[in-house]
């Protein structure tokens, strides 16, 4: 016998196990709302009736995303684990080149667009079951450092990509998401980028509010926010007219504010039919110990059209970074689009939009599968507690049947159950064809 640390064999076993039987249930919430059916109606079809249908590329690529992947040779453990492939009826599955050909194929046609289409569609379903109407949306570019054939420099000076994500603040879904050339500076098209993720909302859903920071302090954004009635908080750019309406403030406008001072006043930029209110912190700049003398303070400057005091103003300026950031953080490294994988730009866009897919379920699943403490998780917990569950799969009496462990029985149970009401619902509302 092999010497061994500690006193245990190793055998072989016929037994059909799945360490991912965890994963089956994101599965199962994916079936649910119809997400096979909307890809292949969506997204481009195959040139042959040989071809693979577009769900059987996406499916896997977001099961791997969900699941802890981070490059398409991990759908190698998608492909190999049969039984989590018999518990979601995957059957063949394309190899990891394969789906590479494909994404460079749909990046490069039509696909971008479908894939937008298929986000509509779950916003749609998910969307319409909330009371609320009206959402605040957040929007953010973000580096993507790639050391790509085709990627450019960014103004960070590394060589990435830089997409843009708008988030709706109140339930955490991407609205939309634009990936970029690295050197496309984030002040770029971000009017056309706020009307696509207006549009991305179904009828009776409207943007109520826009947060974004100073590559969205331009003049046509608030234009089109008073035209729509849309309230805004936009970080300023401190130029020279900023800075001169911030000079004109006496002293007697400014408040305490933490560990500075607070004051308000209105500006009105050249081409911007309404003024609106400047709110404007200032503060001191901490001295470095042995550097330069540095400026005595230091300025952070608020442009918004909202009716309240400035301190309220700033307050819900700064959810930003819990609404917007953080969920950026939780799409590029939880769900691991901060790899690219491929040298052309369309393909990674197109894995992109996927992630963004991948995203949304994972927050529409812990919304309406998962028990109430789960929602606060990131999805690296859900991971090590709910997707990484091992399970033995076994077929009986013409029944397919996955085995888990007494304590984790009662969890995987009930989010089943949550998922066949959604399937109903979804059925009844929208006439997704039943699954046998």
């Amino acid at each position: 016998m092999t010497q061994t640390v500690l006193p245990f064999k190793l055998e072989k076993t016929n037994d059909t196990i799945t360490p991912h039987a965890g994963l089956a249930l994101a599965g199962e919430f994916m079936a649910a709302l119809g997400v096979e059916e909307l890809l292949d109606k969506h997204l481009p079809a195959p040139g042959s009736g040989a071809g693979y249908k577009p769900s059987k590329f996406v499916l896997p690529l977001l099961l791997m995303l969900t699941g802890g992947g981070r490059a398409l040779e991990d759908l190698r453990q998608i492909r190999n684990d049969d039984g989590l492939r018999e518990l979601l009826g995957l059957g063949e599955l394309p190899s990891s080149d394969a789906t590479g050909d494909w994404l460079r194929r749909t990046g490069a046609g039509a696909g971008l667009l479908g894939l937008a289409a298929m986000n509509r569609a779950l916003l749609r379903r998910e969307l319409t079951r909330e009371e609320r109407d009206e959402y605040t949306l957040d929007i953010d570019a973000t580096q993507i450092v790639a050391e790509k054939q085709e990627a450019k420099r960014t103004y960070k000076g590394e060589t990435g990509y830089m997409p843009i994500v708008g988030h709706l603040a109140e339930n955490g879904l991407v609205a939309g998401d634009e990936f970029r050339e690295g050197n496309v500076p984030p002040a770029a098209r971000n009017l056309e980028f706020v009307k696509y993720c207006a549009a991305q909302l179904p009828c009776g859903k409207r943007i109520a509010a826009l947060r974004a920071d100073s590559a969205a302090y331009q003049a046509k954004i608030f234009n089109w926010c008073d035209e729509h009635d849309v309230k805004f908080a936009i970080g300023a750019d401190l130029d020279v007219a900023v800075q001169g309406t911030i000079a004109a403030i006496g002293e007697g406008g400014w408040n305490p504010y933490g560990t500075g001072f607070i004051a308000e006043t209105v500006h009105s930029m050249n081409e911007t039919k309404k003024a609106f209110r400047l709110v404007i912190i200032r503060r001191p700049v901490q001295k470095e110990l042995f550097g330069e003398e540095d400026p005595r303070e230091k300025y952070t400057v608020i442009a918004s059209n909202r009716e309240e005091t400035a301190e309220e103003t700033v307050a819900w300026y700064n959810q930003r970074g819990e609404t917007s950031e953080n969920r950026l953080k939780e799409l590029k490294i939880g769900l691991g689009v901060e790899r690219m994988p491929c040298g052309q730009f369309g393909a990674n866009a197109a894995f992109f939009r996927i992630g963004a897919l991948a995203y949304n379920l994972f927050v529409m699943f812990k919304k309406n599968a998962l028990p109430a403490d789960w929602r606060k998780h990131q999805v690296r917990t859900v991971r090590w507690r709910l997707y990484q569950t091992a399970g033995k799969v076994v077929t009986h009496a013409g029944y397919l049947i996955l085995k888990v462990r007494r304590w984790m029985y009662e969890l995987f149970e009930e989010v089943r159950k949550q998922c066949w009401k959604l399937y109903e619902e979804v059925r009844a509302r929208w006439g997704v064809a039943a699954r046998t």
